[in-house]
């Protein structure tokens, strides 16, 4: 067997340190929006959510870079996309930033947790996907609207977003959020200078809060935060590497990953999981010929995470200064795949499509019942609903 030729192992690394900054740009551009609308949503102001962004960013670098190189397999970490959805649709739940912060603590103990004890694990993998999909959606769909609301309420502002979006869409769908990101940052800076509220982005303060331990905040934010997390990243993030061969490691992912939303809750945090869609670019054939040389474009994102940190506050400033329901525009362009794919998950069993329909408007509402957010009833509701019929259905058919 010959060795390979120097300039062909010279271009197969170079692939694979391609494919690796490429899987990062396109994870943080096309969901910087979503986590920020989030972290502003449960009361973090521009320099809380600056700090947040750059603390998940090389909370996701560092951890990738780990874990790829510790395991010689392409693992990637993200931000919980899902989760900062979740944040959206829970705003004026909790109890101010503090509860929020202590949620996102309690949510990385959760997912700690989830990697030590099996049975924890397996209680996650109880709960039925139409209903956890169904929560996500209701979740998703009135971020999804803000498109349509804001094109009517400043066309002008949103109108060259969403026309890139869908332009880009049909040409190179993977770069379609990001293509609008980057369109939505010039308008910011456009309107921002035009009204005179465009500032030279500075360093933000950087200011810890101590966590608070809310009741409503974790019954409506930390459980359903840990759920989707679970359901809509770290499952789907196993299944897409071992479609391509590989064997997560489990625990330590789940422990690097929850210890680490612990220690970053205090500066923002609010979940780092495995990555789901984008894990699929480090660990394809497009990454590397090799299998056993693709965790190199794993270790390649978490070095262009790195990166990307310092980049965040001047990113939060610049859209801060833009007209309002642009990030929100954004955010909502960015999640319409998922949200595709949560409805289609959500009515895929007909006997539960009824009980799925009932989660999902519940979620949607944004209903607040004694503190309590739509999401956690949206699943209690699904499950009550989703028990009873099955229970109908065994009586008529007995």
């Amino acid at each position: 067997m010959t060795a390979p030729a120097p300039r062909t192992l010279t271009a197969a690394r170079g692939q694979t340190t391609t494919t690796g900054i490429v899987t990062a740009l396109v994870g943080f551009t096309s969901s910087f929006a979503v986590v920020l609308a989030g972290l502003r949503a449960t009361g973090a102001d521009p320099d809380q959510a600056a700090v947040g962004l750059v603390t998940l960013c090389v909370l996701q670098g560092a951890g990738t870079v780990w874990l790829s190189r510790r395991h010689r397999i392409p693992v990637t970490l993200a931000w919980s996309t899902p989760g900062a959805a979740l944040l959206v649709a829970a705003s004026g739940t909790a109890s101010g930033w503090p509860a929020a912060v202590g949620a996102f603590a309690v949510t990385g103990l959760l997912i700690a947790a989830t990697g030590l004890w099996a049975r924890l694990g397996r209680l996650v993998a109880a709960i039925p996907v139409t209903l956890a999909q169904a929560m996500l959606a209701g979740v998703l769909l009135p971020l999804c609207l803000a498109p349509v609301h804001a094109l009517t309420a400043t066309p002008l502002v949103v109108a060259p977003v969403v026309a890139v979006w869908l332009v880009v869409h049909l040409l190179a769908p993977r770069w379609a959020a990001p293509a609008a990101f980057v369109v939505a940052l010039g308008v910011a800076l456009v309107v921002g200078v035009q009204d005179g509220t465009q500032s030279w982005p500075g360093l933000p303060s950087v200011t810890l809060t101590m966590p608070v331990l809310d009741g409503t905040a974790l019954l409506g934010l930390a459980l359903p935060l840990w759920i989707v997390t679970m359901a809509s990243q770290n499952v789907p993030g196993v299944a897409v590497l071992a479609a391509a061969g590989y064997t997560a490691p489990w625990r330590p992912t789940m422990l690097l990953t929850g210890f680490g939303t612990v220690l970053g809750a205090p500066a923002g945090a609010h979940a780092v999981n495995l990555a789901a869609i984008t894990a699929a670019l480090p660990a394809s054939p497009e990454a590397h010929p090799d299998p056993a040389e693709r965790w190199r474009a794993s270790a390649a994102a978490g070095w262009t995470y790195l990166v990307l940190a310092p980049l965040a506050p001047a990113l939060v400033s610049l859209v801060a200064g833009g007209p309002p329901g642009l990030v929100e525009s954004v955010a909502g362009l960015a999640l319409l795949s998922t949200l595709a794919a949560a409805l289609l998950a959500a009515v895929s069993d007909p006997d539960d499509r009824v009980a799925a329909v009932v989660a999902l408007l519940l979620a949607a509402s944004g209903v607040t019942i004694w503190g309590v957010g739509s999401a956690f009833w949206a699943l209690v509701a699904g499950l009550l609903m989703r028990t009873a019929l099955r229970a109908s259905a065994a009586r008529r058919g007995a």
